[in-house]
């Protein structure tokens, strides 16, 4: 996928619960230049999520373990307050992807005739079959001679400084475009078992695998198809242990299947691949995510600071944003940027007691070194509302509800100070929910608001575990199977807490507030 650029203009008021950031186009708009940021203005930039350090980003790149550190690419497009369009790949780097540090441009735009870099992915070719050198680092990317989504084709780049700076290889593609629309965003792996490398490339509404000894000359060998949850972008294939030991294959799309009732974020379904085509469990994906902001997402191999593989876990991180409204952000004006990631996830696979498997997701434990301060409320007692005697923009708060008889029960995160503002999370009926719509959010259609998870009432019991930052939360429930990721962009004077319930008493069991400095 290839980032844009568009003028963002805001309008806000001070009117209360459900005001909207308000664009002026809809999105991929022809580029206009924005606004530069505003002297002055409170800072809107997060406190522990990845932001870009200027201008913009959209997609992450599957991050690449290379010399002791996660190398994490990403599109960026350094022209985007002056109206211009196209993307680059940028680096930073990070040992333990809670911090990271910036290493400029890795793949460059716009130096060939083809333009711009879209997304792909990166490999270690340790076995220098592209005959770049042993351990050179290969990309393969999606470049659109011409622009538009009607000649996308694949190109390779490759880099021989550990993937820090990258030279094109020619100028013609390595995977032509055969005559198709939505031809886009290669993922490439090496299949250990058939000894060559495999490629997962989206193609409208179908996954196309191929396959290449030397990463130059790839085979058609097969395709996924999946209609109904629009045009199927940055796929993602991988084998994974679950928790019984079972060794499966997931195959990953970002997808959109708001239509009918399903999220617009990471589509999976878990089965088998046998190195040329992939069989699925069942006809109907899963999401890895259930809330309206947590798209381009990748996933990639967990390893120790020595370099040891986890073949039972993987990681995962997400862009905190949706290309509905990707525009609307108040970092632009204040910050001079525009560009979030989630929270770097581990995600493991489990076996549901219903049967069939399922990924399940928790922050990066990584994130435990960067806590400032704690706060142990203990046991709190809820009926009706009640604040909290704690304020801040950004934080973590985990815990346990329990009841016996109630309709519903939550936090109310970022409340304004007379009570009118927030973010409600938490648990009603047969559903989990994260509700944005009562506060300063980019949704100015009213039609992404609050997002919705199964839920078994008849437990009497949930735990949550929300991380809050600047302009997002991204709500984790009971074993991380569902999760909600959402932007909001609340005022920075509304710092307060409630819980929360409805129709009953619950006890809101070991509460705790943690605080991070990165």
């Amino acid at each position: 996928m290839r980032g844009l650029s568009r003028r963002a203009l805001f309008a806000s008021t001070a009117a209360g619960a459900g005001t909207a950031l308000l664009p002026t186009a809809t999105a991929r708009a022809k580029p206009k230049p924005k606004p530069k940021p505003t002297a002055g203005c409170a800072s809107y930039r997060a406190d522990y999520h990845f932001t870009v350090p200027d201008q913009w980003k959209n997609d992450p790149q599957r991050p690449v373990w290379i010399d002791g550190e996660y190398h994490c690419y990403y599109l960026y497009n350094a022209g985007y307050l002056d109206g211009a369009e196209g993307t680059a790949w940028r680096l930073a780097t990070s040992t333990d992807l809670v911090s990271f540090t910036d290493r400029g441009i890795a793949v460059p735009k716009d130096t060939t005739v083809n333009g711009d870099v879209w997304s792909g992915s990166a490999v270690v070719d340790t076995g220098n079959t592209a005959g770049f050198g042993a351990g050179a680092v290969v990309a393969l990317v999606t470049m659109s001679p011409g622009g538009g989504t009607d000649h996308q084709e694949q190109f390779l780049y490759y880099s021989t400084d550990g993937g820090r700076s990258f030279r094109n290889h020619g100028t013609d593609p390595v995977l032509a475009n055969p005559g198709v629309i939505d031809f886009r965003d290669p993922k490439v792996i090496r299949d250990d078992d058939h000894d060559r490398w495999v490629m997962a490339l989206a193609e409208r509404t179908k996954v196309g695998f191929y396959h290449s000894a030397d990463l130059k000359s790839w085979t058609y060998t097969g395709g996924f198809v999946k209609d109904g949850i629009g045009v199927l972008e940055c796929p993602d294939l991988f084998r994974i242990t679950a928790d019984d030991g079972s060794a499966k294959w997931v195959l990953g799309v970002s997808a959109d299947g708001t239509r009918s009732g399903q999220p617009n974020t990471y589509a999976y379904w878990t089965g088998s691949f046998d190195g040329g085509g992939f069989t699925a469990d069942s006809a109907e994906p899963q999401w890895l995510d259930h809330g309206w902001d947590w798209y381009a997402a990748v996933t990639f191999e967990k390893r120790d600071p020595a370099g040891t593989l986890d073949p039972a876990a993987r990681y995962a991180l997400g862009w905190l944003n949706n290309w509905a409204y990707a525009h609307t952000t108040p970092t632009i004006d204040c910050d001079g940027f525009n560009g979030t990631d989630s929270i770097v996830r581990e995600v493991t696979l489990k076996k549901a007691a219903s049967g069939g498997y399922y990924l399940a997701s928790r922050p990066v434990a990584a994130l435990d070194a960067y806590v400032t301060r704690t706060v142990n409320l203990g046991d709190l007692t809820v009926d009706g509302t009640r604040p909290l005697d704690h304020t801040g923009v950004s934080y973590e708060l985990t815990t346990e509800i329990t009841w016996s008889q109630l309709l519903g029960a939550g936090v109310q995160l970022r409340r304004s100070p007379d009570g009118v503002r927030h973010i409600d999370a938490g648990v009603y009926g047969d559903y989990a929910f994260l509700n944005r719509r009562g506060t300063v959010q980019p949704d100015a259609g009213g039609t992404r608001q609050e997002s919705h998870t199964p839920f078994d009432a008849s437990a009497g019991r949930v735990r949550l575990r929300i991380l809050v930052d600047r302009t997002s939360v991204e709500m984790f429930v009971d074993d991380g199977r569902y999760v909600h990721s959402a932007e909001v962009f609340p005022y920075l004077v509304d710092n307060r807490l409630a819980l929360f319930t409805i129709g009953g008493t619950a006890v809101f069991r070991n509460t705790v507030i943690r605080e991070f400095a990165v």
